[in-house]
Parts: C-alpha cells; structure tokens; sequence
C-alpha cells in the first residue's frame, strides 16, 4: 500500500517519497551511514534524506525531511534551510559571540533544522522564521561544525504532544550522525517561574542540558567555571536540617519544615541534603500518561505501508489535550520578554548595545506620546515611531530591524505592546509600566502555592515552587555564601556539547589538521588567532599530495578568508615526497600541522564576532562580550557591564558615561559610584543583587 497523500502546504503539490520515524531518526547507521566530516555529511544527507522545498526563504534553499510520530500516526516536517553568509543581511553570528567563539573565522554556510509548531506544520517558512522563539525545534550548525541550540518548545512550551526530552533526544541524534563538533545553548529556561539551571544544578550537579552531555561554556559576569563548580558544590550540601534552622527566624519556616518532614516521610532512603530533596521531588513528580512507543520500528528509507492514514497534522485532537491550560489559571498574563533577550537570539548584524539603544529611543517617544495625548490615542503607529527615532538614529535598516521584534517586551522599566486601536484599525505601539503588571503577575504565586502548602503533598511542583521562592531567592542575609553560590549558577547560562573526534574502523584515513600561517599572514592581522581544527577524511592509500589537496579543498570551502589558500607543506613530513603513500608513514587519528599561505584577512568576513573592534574591560572580570548589557565610557572607550557600573537594569543607559578609573584620573573619587565583588573568596558582604528573569524563549517539559 503506497503512502497517503499528506495534507500538504500550498506550495507542494508532490507526495512525499520518503518518510522516517521519528525516535529512530538519526540512531547509529539509520536513516544512512555517515562518516566523513559535517560539511559533507550535510550534503549527502540533504541529497538522500531529505527533500528540496519549490519555494525559498530570502533566496535560501530549503529541504524537508518528513518525520512521522509513531503512536500517534502524525507526520511532521524537518526543515533545513541553508543560508550562505555571503549572501545574507546577518553574516556574523552572535551566538558565537555569547558564547566566546568570537575569534572564529566566519564560514561560508550555515545550516537551520526547524521543526515548526504544531499549527504551522502545513504552512511554509515565511520571512522571520529565524527570530520565533515558538518553534518545537531550531539548531543551527555552522558548515564548521560547530553551532548552537536556538530553542526547543516542549509541552508547556507549546507542543501539543511531543515534550521536550524527545525532541532533545532528535536533536541529539541530529548532531552525532552529522558529526557536528560543538554545540552551545543558552539556558534561560524556567518552569512554573523556576529557573531550571539552577533547580536541576542542585538537584543533579548540571542543568537540565546537561542530560545530552551539556556542560558550563562560559558564565556572565566574570564567573569561570570552577566558581560555578564550587556554588554547585555549596548548595547541593546544604544539609536539611541546617535548612530548618537558618530559616527557625523567619515567617515561613513552618511551611518549609513541614515540606522536608513530608518528603522525607515518602522517601525510602534517608533525605540529607538538599540535594537529596530536589532530586527526590523531581524524580517523582507526576508526568502526563503517554502511550509507548518504540525505537525499534522499521521505518523504510523509500515507502512505508500504513494501515491507517497518516496526516500531516493532527487536527482531531482530544479536548483534555487541546484545552490544556498553564498551571496557574486562564488569569495568566501575556508573556513578555526582556528586550535585551530578544536582541541577544536575533543573530542581527548590529550589537546588542545598538539595538538595545534604538529600543530606549522608541519607548521615550512613546512615553513622550502617552504624556501629551489630549484625549487621543497615547499609541504610535510604526510610522510615526520609525519617524520619531530617526530624530536620534541615522540608520533606517537597523530602526525598522528592532521595530520587528517590539511586542511584548520588557525595555527598563515598560513593557512594550503592539495591537490594532479599534477606533482607527491601524497597527499601534503602546507602552505600560512593567512594575504593576508584574505585580499582578506574581501575586497570584504565593496564593496558590499557599493554598498547597497547608496540605504538603497535594503539588509536587507547587510544593518545589514553594522551596524555589522561599529557599533559593529568600535565604536568611546573614548566609551570604549561600546566596552568592546561587547569583553564580543563575548567571552561568551558556553549555556547551563537544563529540569527540572518531576515527572509524574502514577503509579511510582521518587527520586533525590545523594551519600554521605564513609570516606575511601573521603581519596582516596581529590579532589572528589559529582556526578551529578541521577533521580531513581521505583514503587508504592516498599519496601526501592528495592530503595537502584534501587539506586546501576542505578549508576552501569551508572559511571566507580561506578561498584562495594554498598549502604548501606539512609539519614533520616536509622530506617527503608527494608522492608516496600515508599508509604505513603516518597513523590514522593524528593530529597534524599544515603551513600555508593566502588567507585573506583584510575580508570583512573575517571574525563570527563581527568587524568593530572593542575592548571589555569589567570589574567583574568579564574581557569578553558575555551577552548581558553593557555601557562604553566615553573617554578610554571600553564596554563593562551596565550592572558593574550601578545601573540597574531597569534604568536607561546615559547618554554620557565615564567609568570609574578615568573618573578617578579626572577628579578625586568622592563616591563609590559602582559596587565591586571577588569570585575568589565567599567572606564579605555579597554585591551582586539578585535580577530574576521576567520571561525565557526556551520551555520545555520532560
């Protein structure tokens, strides 16, 4: 029985040929083999695997791979979009910046898997498809192979069924068959308004990332990863009795010990630490009863014979299933989302910083606005926002670029909204205080979470919000080691997965080959650093020529400075010939260095981090952009945290700023104009105020 016609998107006309299933996608030697690097790996799984779209996105090419879910009999698409850099508004990634690959060479390709929302699953890509934060799933790995996890969607997140352990399972699977090398992700997830980096820190010693073999890649605010080490360490042997007796002073100390004396109640084994309690709760938390399924199901590479129809998307859904709401009520408000969040995942070409000013400019004209209506609307049409922020900003692109994106955001101390006005059916920007609404919000927290409390047990997940709110973001001050062990685990965000290189066991030959530049190179750009290492597949019996080709082809294709290299020779064979066979003169796996000449650094497509040159010289210890907010000072033109310098975070950037050591070379120091803190030692006032998030792009549920 050949496969069902799908419903399918207007742009398709075409029955798909090839369907996979999708807890088996992607295990070892399934759906094909792949053994060379990611950069060919990628091409032979788009020839094979997948098929190519009759539409494009901004003149990139698309493909789909068709993914069916198994216990359910649902189809769903697996997009890849390839975006060449050369082409693209947005050729720098500020991913890589975040996360401290600034110093990568630029490579020419970039690979999008999107797995779209349930709703948008017969739809095309449209234009934007980049920034939405609702996809189930977006990754993206440079043709180095090295990339980042954007976002996954799970149940809370958005998923109508698919929860987001499978779809870290998927990608997972993604990234291991295509070789992929390194990938980030940026952990600003939260649960039931808990930060689940540091819920799951305690309770397992890494974040929820860490599952997949996600481990600390950078921390914000200066913090390295054995100071993350170490506050993981303090707080997960936090002993529950000792607990009890820091919070014997305070108003809910009851509560509190009534959860630990349940819990440990239900527990076989003895609950000590806190450590003990967490892991204890989460792992029996109640779960949503999903019907099995099995990775063992055979599903053809060419077609599948169904005996029940397959659609693309399930649109009989049952109504427990569709009507499912968030814990908390259908009172619960739009989600908003800090603007400088938002700017850091739009993988824009401006910085940050440019876009986060533009954003300040657009709410103190809409606060100008909403001061002098006279009755009339206190919204502004984008128009008349576009026209008031080219009163400050020369640059167009990068105003209409941030005015996309301004809806539901949270910039300083506003949060920012876009709807239709009624009376004139136009499109308007408004601006409300951030303070009441998030009031609102909050107070309806300790209410149910009280109401829980009288009856320990009754949510396990109330109960665990319970401890959040009141253990974590509530500590006794006089324990300021404690809390200055949880300010470092909420500000270690960026992880990190690296797949160790694999040198199989068949008939190739595999190198890790990196290049040593000529003298004439180093001049051209004393800040060059060396390129990442590239893996380098080549036969058996290949001849040393045929490396030095495979070499040059491969970092030809792969980096933009590198278009004209030629390799000249390699390090420790250079008394040998072209022509003799590897085999036998050199072992399989070895790292290897190559010289070479050409690379052309005066591109502009040089660094991931961009072409403008600044310095991050920060008193917390930050030398590097870490993705939070920062000020220049306007004499020696450093950037340093916006928080470091004592503006908070709800406070607009001045116009004029001068840092405290040009303060200090100008003028006597009268004031301590900022606060200082030391990572090195937990004796001391503690200096860094708690910020807790207001929302994150990334939810998943397990």
């Amino acid at each position: 029985m050949a496969p069902p016609v799908l419903e399918s998107n207007t742009k398709r006309n075409v029955t798909p040929s090839k369907f996979y299933g999708f807890h088996s996608f992607g295990e070892p030697g399934f759906p094909l083999p792949l053994t060379g690097a990611f950069r060919d790996n990628i091409r032979q799984f788009l020839t094979e695997c997948a098929e190519p779209e009759d539409y494009d996105l901004d003149g990139m090419p698309i493909w789909c791979t068709f993914l069916v879910y198994e216990n359910r009999g649902t189809v769903l698409p697996l997009y890849t979009v390839e975006e060449n850099v050369k082409d693209s508004d947005r050729p720098f990634c500020d991913y890589c910046r975040c996360a401290g690959w600034s110093h990568h060479f630029v490579s020419k390709r970039k690979y999008h898997f999107i797995i779209p929302g349930n709703d948008e699953w017969n739809k095309p890509l449209n234009e934007g498809a980049f920034d939405l934060q609702t996809h189930l799933l977006h990754g993206l790995i440079h043709c180095n192979g090295f990339g980042h996890l954007i976002c996954i969607n799970g149940i809370e997140g958005g998923s109508k069924y698919i929860c987001g352990r499978e779809i870290m399972d998927l990608w997972d699977r993604i990234c291991t068959t295509l070789h992929a090398r390194q990938i980030t992700v940026e952990d600003s997830s939260r649960k039931h308004m808990m930060d689940l980096r540091l819920l799951y820190g305690v309770a397992y010693g890494h974040c929820w990332f860490g599952k997949w073999g996600y481990r600390f890649c950078r921390g914000s605010f200066g913090v390295k990863e054995h100071d993350y080490e170490r506050a993981m360490d303090i707080l997960s042997s936090l002993e529950l009795d000792q607990l009890i007796d820091d919070f014997s002073i305070t108003n809910g100390c009851t509560q509190i010990e009534e959860i630990i004396h349940h819990y440990r109640d239900m527990s076989e084994t003895n609950l000590v630490t806190i450590r003990d309690l967490l892991r204890f709760m989460l792992e029996h938390k109640p779960t949503v009863p999903t019907a099995r399924y099995s990775t063992r199901i055979s599903w053809s590479a060419k077609k599948l014979a169904f005996p029940t129809p397959l659609k693309r998307c399930s649109l009989k859904l049952s109504t427990r299933l569709a009507l499912r709401k968030s814990p908390f009520g259908k009172d619960y408000p739009t989600k908003c989302r800090k603007f400088s969040n938002v700017a850091a995942n739009l993988d824009s070409r401006w910085p940050v910083r440019r876009l986060e000013h533009v954003a300040e400019v657009i709410v103190e004209a809409l606060k100008e606005k909403r001061a002098v209506k006279d009755g009339g609307s206190s919204g502004m049409t984008r128009q008349e926002a576009r026209d008031a922020a080219r009163l400050h900003i020369g640059d167009t692109g990068l105003i209409d670029h941030v005015l996309k994106v301004m809806n539901n955001v949270v910039v300083g101390n506003y949060i920012v909204r876009r709807a239709v006005n009624r009376s004139t059916k136009v499109l308007e920007y408004t601006i409300q205080d951030s303070k009441s609404s998030r009031e609102t919000y909050i107070s309806k927290v300790p209410e149910l979470i009280q109401a829980h409390i009288k009856g320990p047990g009754r949510s396990i997940y109330n109960d665990m919000a319970y401890l959040y709110t009141n253990v974590f973001l509530g500590y006794p001050e006089s324990s300021d080691p404690v809390k200055l062990a949880i300010q470092m685990i909420l500000y270690s965000k960026h992880f990190v997965k690296e797949w160790p290189f694999r040198d199989e066991d068949d008939d190739s030959l595999r190198f890790i080959c990196r290049l040593t530049m000529s003298s004439i190179d180093l001049n051209s750009d004393s800040s060059c650093d060396f390129p990442p290492r590239e893996y380098i597949v080549v036969p058996l019996y290949a001849t040393i020529g045929d490396l030095k080709v495979a070499i040059q082809n491969a970092m030809r294709e792969t980096y933009c400075v590198m278009e004209k290299l030629l390799v000249t020779e390699i390090l420790d064979m250079e008394g040998l010939q072209d022509e003799e066979v590897l085999f036998g003169i050199i072992e399989s796996g070895r790292e290897l260095w190559v010289r070479g000449f050409g690379l052309d650094l005066e591109n502009d497509l040089r660094y991931e981090g961009g072409t403008e040159k600044w310095t991050v010289r920060c008193k917390c210890g930050a030398r590097d952009d870490d993705g939070e907010r920062m000020v220049a000072c306007d004499i020696c033109e450093t950037w340093q945290h916006t928080r470091c310098s004592g503006i908070e975070d709800t406070e607009a950037v001045p116009r004029l700023f001068v840092c405290d050591a040009c303060c200090s070379s100008l003028a006597p120091v009268q004031t301590q104009c900022s606060f200082t803190y030391n990572y090195d030692s937990y004796q001391g006032p503690l200096m860094l105020p708690h910020m807790p998030e207001v929302d994150m792009g990334l939810l998943y549920c397990k």
